[in-house]
């Protein structure tokens, strides 16, 4: 019998709008970002199967033809990717030119690697073609060796646009930094998920200020579909194996995704090989491997037989097999050509298989960029595709019922934002020393208790969303960098020292370790790698900063966990806790409950949330809206007068979603006047 897997169902319109073009050949979101054609600085956010590649076609060739730059150059993260930006017939669907790449400048199709194709960006750079298509690592060595002068008067397109991050280690960010402070290019960049998995910025503020955005959700994109009309997000947890318990929540009736876990994470039985090899005997009895696709058979007890691709396994005859039949274009519209495929870390980013139904994924996912990814790749529109469900298969947390639920439905607030194109961050922490001269902060909130000079002072500005902490002995940062690394960067410090293999390993299996061998030698050389720039007084002021935030975080877990658990002691399985942490610190501050109840079945439970639907997605995007605004109670005031105007001449009230800034506005003053009145903020 299969359990009853806790879900979001998003249920839509389905009016076709998203797919029907117009008189150019362009659906929705590739008329909306053509209107946007004349920025120089321009950002798509729109999800999967959206049409952001042909919306870059259409903007290219008006640049190209029309506002004159010389050639458009599409960078892409890995080559697989390249085959979007293959040739198009543009003219045939209405449009007045063709999109053409000529063979040899689709660097993504080229043999060698990306080193050695830097002299074909050079020789195309001085050539009269206009298009080159390259991996974000060709790109990246290109502008390394010729300099940023040499694409002046050119476009540089960015698909997977989350790939950049502010953080300046990000090469390929400070490329395009150093491009718009030169101010000689125009830059189109593109993503399905604006926010990335570390909780790093995408652009920086000042840099994001100056591009023009093109907002298509998910919530727009699935009601505008033909077929697809329902979308479900669900969570499972299980105790033991989950091998044993995968048929539970996997219909082999849908066609399915299944992501197995890292062989490196808890959920893992460390053999990879073998769990695909009890994935296929549980569906029922093998008969061998199609010569042709490599595809496994598997005959079920009822007779049907499924075609399964295996890109777990790593042997490069089998798997490359395997990869060419599933991008065979010949069987694109094929429903029958393969049932479910199984994979590890294939599968995911720019993936197409319109059939797929069921995106199951085994193990927690840390990254919420990974999971949205993962989401888009069931959320293709298909005939007879009426529905589609992402279950994340998870082990049983060790921690309480109702703090579980509260992450799950943490989860669920950041998966909502997400289909809003909202950017999820965690909190900036500024940790200042302990003076006898310290002095409250402007703008800084202290609590019921207000600032105390002769105690420890913890104060969070609403306006910054920075907390800022007062510590007893704490090294101030001198340079300027490690300034800015101890105010933007100790996230990212964080994760990699818990994320370092070394630390792990002797933070929970070695018993006569000494803490501060971790906290300051293993940092202390993960800070010296990272920023060998900074001196060695500067190194120790971003290792304290970084040990006083993890010390704060894991503080405030144990008391979230009712445990007085040290910190050299082994931590338990709260991944998903944790998890929701890192990338959701933002939306747990939305006063939003998604949570409908919890059933309790076998061994396990199931937490069950509330159907997600337009007014939802709404609630979500005024929430957010609400808590970034920087409105005072006179302006929120003001502008509800004029929201009131706009309910009667409209009848219906102003959206936060609308595509038109004004409503926009509107819709944001009116949500902070209630909140500035619930707070007591005017007077009577």
């Amino acid at each position: 019998m299969t359990k009853s897997v806790p879900s979001v169902s998003v249920t839509y319109a389905r009016n076709g709008g998203s797919t029907k073009a117009n008189a150019l050949g362009m659906r929705a979101m590739q008329e909306r970002a053509f209107e946007k054609r004349g920025e120089p600085y321009l950002l798509i956010k729109s999800p999967p199967a959206s049409g952001k590649s042909r919306a870059l076609m259409f903007i290219a060739l008006d640049k190209l033809a029309n506002q004159g730059l010389k050639q458009a150059v599409i960078v892409v993260p890995e080559k697989s990717i390249g085959s979007s930006f293959a040739d198009e017939p543009l003219s045939k669907y209405g449009f007045w030119a063709d999109w053409t790449v000529t063979p040899k400048w689709n660097l993504c199709n080229a043999p060698g690697e990306d080193g050695g194709k830097v002299n074909s960006v050079g020789s195309f750079l001085g050539s009269d073609d206009q298009v080159l298509v390259c991996t974000h690592a060709t790109f990246r060595f290109a502008v390394e060796r010729f300099g940023i002068e040499a694409f002046d008067g050119r476009l540089i397109a960015v698909d997977e646009f989350h790939h950049v991050s502010a953080n300046p280690d990000n090469v390929l960010g400070k490329h395009l930094g150093d491009f718009i402070a030169r101010d000689k290019v125009h830059i189109v960049a593109m993503t399905g998920s604006y926010f990335r998995g570390d909780a790093e910025a995408v652009l920086s503020p000042t840099d994001e200020a100056k591009f023009d955005t093109v907002t298509y959700t998910y919530y727009e994109q699935l009601n505008g579909y033909e077929y697809l009309k329902q979308l479900y997000i669900g969570y499972f947890f299980y105790s033991g194996s989950y091998t044993d318990d995968i048929l539970e929540v996997l219909n082999p009736s849908e066609k399915t995704i299944i992501h197995i876990p890292n062989v490196n994470s808890r959920e893992s039985t460390k053999d990879k090989i073998k769990e695909v090899e009890h994935i296929l005997s549980e569906l029922g009895e093998w008969e061998g491997a199609d010569p042709v696709t490599g595809f496994q058979i598997v005959k079920m007890a009822d007779g049907k037989k499924l075609r399964i691709a295996d890109l777990v396994d790593d042997d490069p005859s089998k798997r490359d097999r395997v990869s060419a039949a599933l991008k065979d274009p010949a069987q694109k519209n094929n429903r029958e050509h393969v049932d479910i495929i199984i994979a590890l870390g294939m599968a995911k980013e720019g993936f197409d298989w319109i059939w797929c139904e069921h995106a199951l994924t085994v193990g927690y996912r840390a990254s919420l960029t990974e999971i949205v990814q993962i989401i888009g790749r069931a959320t293709r529109d298909a005939p007879g595709k009426t529905r589609a469900r992402f279950t994340n298969l998870i082990a049983e947390p060790d921690a309480a019922e109702s703090l579980v639920t509260e992450a799950v439905n943490d989860t669920l607030k950041a998966i909502a934002a997400s289909l809003l194109m909202e950017q999820v961050l965690a909190p900036r922490f500024n940790f200042t020393p302990k003076n006898p001269q310290s002095g409250p902060q402007p703008g800084f909130d202290y609590g019921d208790e207000g600032y105390q000079p002769d105690k420890c002072n913890v104060g969070f500005n609403e306006q910054t969303g920075q907390f800022q902490i007062e510590i007893k002995g704490l090294t101030e940062p001198k340079s300027k960098e490690a300034v800015r690394i101890c105010k933007e960067d100790l996230n990212e410090v964080i994760a990699t020292f818990v994320q370092d293999k070394p630390s792990i390993e002797r933070g929970l299996f070695d018993e006569e370790m000494v803490p501060e061998e971790l906290t300051q030698l293993r940092l202390g050389k993960i800070i010296k790698d990272k920023y060998p720039e900074l001196d060695e007084e500067d190194q120790e002021a971003v290792r304290q900063h970084a040990i006083a935030a993890l010390n704060l975080t894991q503080q405030a877990a144990r008391i979230a966990l009712g445990s007085d658990q040290k910190d050299d002691e082994p931590s338990a399985n709260t991944a998903l806790i944790d998890g929701v942490r890192k990338f959701a610190m933002d939306v747990r501050e939305l006063d939003i409950d998604l949570i409908d109840r919890i059933n309790p079945f076998q061994e396990a439970y199931a937490i069950l949330a509330k159907t997600m639907s337009e007014e939802s997605l709404k609630q979500v995007a005024a929430a957010i809206a609400n808590k970034r605004t920087s409105l005072s109670p006179d302006e929120a005031k003001e502008l509800a007068v004029r929201a009131a105007r706009f309910i009667k001449e409209r009848e219906r009230p102003p959206s936060i979603t609308s595509s038109d800034a004004w409503e926009r506005r509107l819709a944001e003053g009116a949500a902070a006047f209630m909140r500035f009145k619930k707070e007591g903020r005017y007077d009577g």
